[in-house]
């Protein structure tokens, strides 16, 4: 049997040993000239068709895979080099235990396909789904390599074994093995070793990855790398944030920042990088120009007094290949308005389980860094960078023991009111940060009394990947009064003592960085903070001892004498804990709003803050993997935002609770799968490598897979294909 790649389905079902011609024709053709002909169409048709992918990636340096959305389809190609097996797979936690895996494989050119589930308390074998729902395209060797190119719905529906695919992070699974299975192919223990085949989880955004895709050559195309000096990494567990000043003197006229990457002094070095943010310094002084000729120091000995040096220029996080700008859309650069820029980098030696190639880290000096690209060549908009959430400070508290507890940073709409322009800002790109018990964050916009559509979501964090999200179709609107809440939601069940908010990734944080447009340097930091004495009621402290130090309890009595830091040790939590939360999300809290000189904005030095009255809420989808959940929390909190991926702001939202499904009307193949059907088809062993850009040495340029053949050459060379199809079928049917 042929497979013919436009829709996976059969065509030719008289090419199969033994098969007969329909009755009523006299003198059949030949049928081994017929499927030769079919198998040149096949094959030419892969060239017409030729795949264009919006994403690539190298999984590792034997595995590739590349991908395209279209509507609430999803379809990979993977390219793999063995003649064994392969496997791509979804997983909740990043092992292979209660994974949805695809397997598939080619055997002297018949292609085996199989949608797979490992059981969450299994022994590790990839077992076949009663319901098969990866559809097969496409599937070949050549002499290196083994291909398969398939499609799903983002939401399958089946809720047994298949995991959605959502704006969430996503642990992407994958394995490869040299051999190939034998025998009953279908049975519990027809792979060989999988565990052996099981290779790691890669941490990717599929639905709203930025794209990385090969600049033009451009003569106004221009290059610059800030890098550090020598940095003693360091020892142990410890963790250090150097800073390093920049003077830019020949940028003399405005241009656009367009992308920025980074830059790793060594594959060791690159394991010890956190993050890297590069800071805009506002106006010019002798300190300022002091520092720019040293190699740095550690951030906290610089003299916070005179950096006025709050505006973010560009963020990178572990796990982050960069961020392109959109077309339309540059940060603004010019050494006459900001010649100094200062680089923020957080080094910490716990080793990243995601990163490509693994290098065991080792003492060492650093030179790594950040490498821009800008132009001359102006885009229609500034872009700028507010942070939202809240400040990194000791009183951002979170209790032992606790799988859920939920942190909340407010920019209030005070603070926007005074700062954004009439029109309000375009937010197009996300980046949320959490440490290492950060579980899911989400920016919700309150517009008075309204809760609109969350901005973004992520359900499934991973703080080894925290890049930048863009918002597809359309930049979301936020008007001057809007509020902004970065809500995040912590699991601090492994842990025995409090984790309070701070810089190092032992400690927490709950930051939203937003890209926008049109920029402001009104209001660039724009966070919030539990006030003293929200903090004090949340522990069960009436007031405190004035001028005390430690700090002690004056009241209540049973308290009196305490320090604070004995209560927060003792504190019983487990009994406390929902009283704990309430105050602390109920309670007063103090507003921070910034500007780009990093200064408190004018008329907010005295704003107190409580969580807002909201009167009404966004509607929500209500997706088929969650129909008949008896958690209404679950299907609020989890179902939003599920496999959106058009702008959310834009998107037509059903009323609640209508019933209404995924439009299961297609009429393809998706729809009755069965094991044999879906899971194996004949498709001809190939050697096209270029045409499915296995030669390509780098991601280079992809674009969504056309819908059909729809430009002038393409329409030609079909009908000059179907034109040598029929005169070849009468050569057949008259000899």
């Amino acid at each position: 049997m042929i497979a013919m790649p436009m829709n996976g389905q059969s065509v030719v079902k008289m090419c199969v040993p033994g098969a007969r011609w329909p009755a009523q024709r006299r003198r059949p053709p030949t049928p081994g000239l017929v499927c030769v002909l079919f198998g040149v169409l096949h094959l030419l048709s892969v060239v017409v068709m030729g795949a264009h992918w919006d994403h690539a990636i190298f999984l590792d340096e034997d595995y590739r895979l590349l991908w395209s959305i279209t509507g609430q389809d999803i379809t990979f190609e993977v390219q793999a080099r063995t003649h064994g097996y392969i496997g791509l797979g979804f997983s909740k936690d990043g092992t292979i235990y209660g994974a949805d895996i695809v397997i598939g494989w080619v055997d002297q050119g018949q292609v085996h396909f199989q949608d797979r589930h490992v059981k969450k308390h299994g022994d590790g074998q990839p077992l076949v789904d009663s319901s098969q729902d990866y559809v097969l395209l496409l599937g070949y060797e050549n002499q290196t390599h083994t291909v398969l190119r398939f499609k799903r719905k983002l939401d399958t529906c089946d809720v047994a074994y298949d995991v959605p695919i959502t704006n969430d992070t996503m642990r992407v699974i994958y394995m490869y093995h040299e051999k190939e299975p034998h025998g009953a192919f279908y049975t519990p223990g027809s792979l060989p070793d999988p565990a052996e085949a099981f290779k790691q989880a890669r941490s990717l955004f599929l639905t709203q990855r930025i794209n990385q895709t090969p600049l033009k050559p451009d003569p106004r195309l221009k290059t610059l790398e800030l890098l550090n000096q020598d940095v003693n990494l360091p020892q142990g567990d410890g963790t250090l944030h150097w800073c390093k000043m920049f003077k830019l003197n020949d940028i003399n006229r405005k241009h656009h920042l367009i992308r920025y990457e980074p830059v790793f002094d060594s594959s060791t070095s690159a394991s010890y990088v956190y993050h890297m943010i590069l800071h805009e310094c506002q106006g010019s002084s002798p300190e300022l120009e002091i520092m720019s000729r040293e190699n740095g120091c550690p951030c906290y000995k610089a003299d916070r007094s005179i950096l006025t040096c709050n505006s973010i220029v560009a963020a990178w996080t572990r796990g982050s290949e960069g961020f392109s700008f959109p077309n339309q859309v540059g940060y603004p650069l010019e050494s006459n308005q900001a010649r100094f820029y200062l680089m923020e980098t957080h080094y910490s030696q716990s080793v990243s389980e995601y990163a490509w190639p693994f290098h065991k880290p080792k003492a060492m000096v650093d030179n790594s860094g950040l490498k821009l690209f800008y132009t001359s060549t102006l885009r229609p908009h500034d872009a700028g960078v507010l942070s939202v959430g809240m400040d990194p400070n000791w009183r951002h508290i979170i209790p032992p023991g606790q799988e859920h507890v939920v942190s909340e940073g407010h920019c209030v709409g005070e603070c926007t009111q005074r700062a954004f322009p009439r029109d309000g800002i375009h937010v197009f790109a996300v980046m949320m940060r959490t440490h290492q018990i950060g579980r899911q964050i989400k920016l919700r916009q309150i517009r008075g009394r309204e809760e609109l559509l969350p901005i973004a979501h992520d359900r499934n964090t991973d703080w080894n990947y925290q890049e930048y999200r863009r918002l597809t179709a359309a930049p979301v609107r936020v008007l001057p009064g809007d509020r902004l809440i970065a809500e995040c939601i912590y699991d601090s069940s492994a842990r025995a003592a409090i984790t309070l908010g701070g810089l190092t990734t032992r400690e927490e944080t709950c930051l939203i960085l937003t890209l926008y447009y049109p920029r402001q340097k009104e209001l660039t930091t724009c966070h919030s903070l539990p006030s003293l004495p929200t903090v004090i009621n949340s522990l069960g402290i009436n007031e405190l001892v004035p001028g005390s130090n430690p700090v002690r309890i004056a009241s209540p009595p049973e308290l009196s004498g305490m320090t604070l830091e004995t209560r927060l040790i003792s504190y019983d939590w487990r009994n406390n804990f929902r009283s704990f939360q309430y105050v602390t999300r109920r309670g007063s809290f103090k507003p921070l709003c910034w500007s780009a000189r990093n200064q408190p904005m004018p008329g907010t030095e005295n704003l107190e803050g409580f969580a807002p009255n909201i009167t009404k809420s966004y509607k929500i989808f209500r997706s088929c993997s969650f129909v008949g959940s008896t958690n209404v929390a679950n299907v609020f909190y989890q179902n939003r935002n599920r496999y959106v991926t058009e702008s959310e702001a834009n998107a037509e939202v059903p009323l609640e609770g209508n019933g209404l499904e995924p439009d299961d009307s297609d009429d393809d193949v998706d729809s009755n799968n069965v094991i044999e059907g879906a899971a194996r088809s004949k498709v001809y062993r190939s050697s096209v490598t270029e045409s499915m850009g296995l030669s390509a040495a780098s991601p280079a340029s992809y674009r969504r897979p056309s819908a059909g053949v729809t430009g002038p050459f393409e329409q030609m060379f079909a009908v000059l294909l179907f034109l040598i199809f029929l005169n070849s079928f009468r050569i057949a049917t008259a000899t």
